[in-house]
Order: structure tokens, then sequence, then C-alpha cells
């Protein structure tokens, strides 16, 4: 069973089920360390270790985790803007993984990015209505000037931006209406399937709020699924389906939002939550100190890797992988205590 708790099994060849809008299957992304006058690979960083999770029509994952644990990574692999070592993606039934060319192109049009930082990903030498338009441009999507216009301002103002926004440059405008132009050129080719890479972490909490919001009406709007990546699970609490908890390149626990968020199985789960402020200043909750720093990923531990900080650690978990669990309908844990 994978990580999202699918017991469905995978078709032969490039096909899998169509019920999951996509599907990610022992996702592996080691990155080499070359030394030497020949470059060589001495080492390798394991940013991704087998990560496997599914995503239905409409839904959002949110994927946490402490900074450097590979969540972005997995995004990016997924939409092959990063290559994966090993593993396989498949999107409406077609393997991501396998296709190339003008396959891997078309299928970009349903597979879109919200980059972190609003400052970086836009070109500062374009007007906003370039950037926007770009992929209309790209995929052929307007047949005149006009058309290619009228389809901008649209984009434009359904993230709340005006039409007269389309002829400024990134410069003039706030972080927050950065990255709502981000949005903007991410629906500009009406996808099934939108990555958010931390779309607030580089944004005010007034701010983060309002881009949520925005996100979700989108979402309702379009029928959009959403792979949320965010390290904060204060942040991915509303907006998600389902929660999946990374460390270090694995996914210790996958649960329904209400669940994990009530129920929390896994001790980093715990931990992690155990951290996120609560609003009633009457309510108390322990806190759980966590030993020690992250481990290095280029010889992360042996057997599970959070048995070196885990409270709860026992012989084994460090000679022995956990396997992940079922412990409730859709409620999956990775963890020798189960």
């Amino acid at each position: 069973m994978n990580a999202a708790g699918s017991a469905a099994s995978d078709d032969a060849g490039d096909v899998a089920p169509t019920k999951e809008l996509l599907r990610v299957k022992d996702l592996v992304k080691y990155f080499p360390i070359k030394r030497g006058l020949l470059s060589r690979a001495v080492e390798r960083v394991h940013a991704v270790d087998g990560v496997s999770f599914t995503i239905g029509p409409g839904e959002t994952l949110g994927l946490v985790g402490e900074s450097g644990c590979g969540k972005s990574t997995t995004g990016r692999c997924i939409l092959r803007l990063i290559e994966p070592t090993s593993g396989e993606v498949w999107f409406a039934g077609k393997s991501v993984t396998a296709l190339s060319g003008r396959e891997l192109r078309a299928l970009c049009r349903d597979m879109q990015i919200i980059f972190q930082d609003p400052y970086a990903s836009l070109n500062p030498r374009l007007p906003v209505g370039a950037i926007v338009g770009e992929a209309l441009i790209i995929h052929n999507l307007t047949k005149s000037g006009r058309e290619f216009e009228e389809r901008v301002v649209e984009l434009l103002e359904t993230v709340g931006l005006n039409a007269d926004h389309m002829r400024r440059y990134p410069h003039e405008f706030s972080g927050g209406q950065r990255q709502r132009i981000g949005i903007a050129r991410a629906l500009a080719v009406s996808p099934k399937l939108i990555v958010c890479d931390e779309p607030v972490s580089a944004l005010d909490v007034s701010i983060q709020a309002q881009v949520i919001n925005l996100l979700e009406d989108l979402q309702q709007q379009f029928g959009l699924s959403y792979l949320f990546i965010a390290h904060d699970l204060s942040v991915v609490e509303h907006i998600s389906t389902r929660v999946a908890v990374m460390y270090l390149g694995r996914i210790v626990e996958t649960a329904a939002a209400e669940d994990l968020y009530n129920a929390p199985l896994h001790p980093y789960t715990q931990a992690l939550l155990s951290a996120v402020p609560i609003p009633d200043p009457a309510a108390k909750r322990g806190r759980i100190m966590l030993q020690g720093d992250v481990p290095n990923p280029i010889h992360p531990p042996s057997g599970c890797h959070f048995h070196t900080r885990c409270p709860k650690a026992m012989a084994h978990c460090a000679v022995k992988t956990p396997i992940a669990k079922e412990m409730a309908p859709g409620h999956v844990v990775a963890c020798h205590l189960y």
C-alpha cells in the first residue's frame, strides 16, 4: 500500500487506473556530489527517498515538513522540471515519467506550478501582460492580438488585479500582488493540477490568508487539484483535503486533514503539531522538544530516518525501515510503534 493508503493495484505498462488524477509511486531523487578534476560523483544527496501518494480530482493534498526534507524536489520531479532518479508518476492515466518531447509539452498544459518566491519567479524585463500570456503563445491558445489581450485581462481580473496592470512591470507590485500574477500565469492554460510550492511562505501573515482564500475560490470555480507544499502545518490546515507529513525524503504519515490534526500518530507529526500556536490563550498544549538536528541527507540514518531524534525510538528502529500501515480508513503511518 502506498503512503496515501491506496490499495488499488497498478496496471501493466504505462497506464494507471484513472480514479486518481495523480499517482506517485516510489519516487526517488538523488543529487550527485562531484569532486576532482574529472568531476566524478563521490556521494549523493538523498533528497526524495521512495515517496508515494495520490491526488484525486478537485482534491488538495498538503505536503508538509521541515525545510530541506524534499517537498519542493518532489513537486518539481512530478512536473519533470527535475528528472527523477527512479519511480513512477501517472497523471490522468498517462505515465509522466515515460513521456518526452511533444507529448510532455502537451501534458504541461494540465500541470502547472506556483513558485515560492514572487520576487524571483517573474521576469523583471517583461510587463505583466507578457508574463501571464507567455503560455498562451507557446501553446497557441489565442488566434489574434485582441483575443490574447482579452484573455490576459480576464486572467488578471480573476485573481483580483486590474486590466491596467498588464502594462506594468513586476517591480511596481507588492509581494502579494506578484504572487497573484504568478497564479494568473498558472491559470492561463486551464490546468487540472497546480503544484503550489510554498506559495505564501514569503508573504506577510495578513496577505497569506488572502492568497489562500483566493486559491480556495479558484479551486471551486475551476475544479482544480492542488499539491500544496508548506513547512507550516497551520498554513495547510484549512485548504487541504488530506495532509502528508514528510521527513528527510520520506512520507511518515498521511491522513484526512481533520484526522491528522485531531489524532496524529507518528511522533514527528505530534512534535510538529505541538509547535503550532493555539488561538485560545487559555488553552494549553504540551510542547514536544526534539533533540538534535535534522541528519545530513548525504548520509541519512539507517532504518527509520527519524530514530535519531524520536523520543519513542526502540532498538530495531535503527535497523529496520518501517512499513506504511493503514491504522484507520485513509490514515496511514510508517512507524514501528504500530
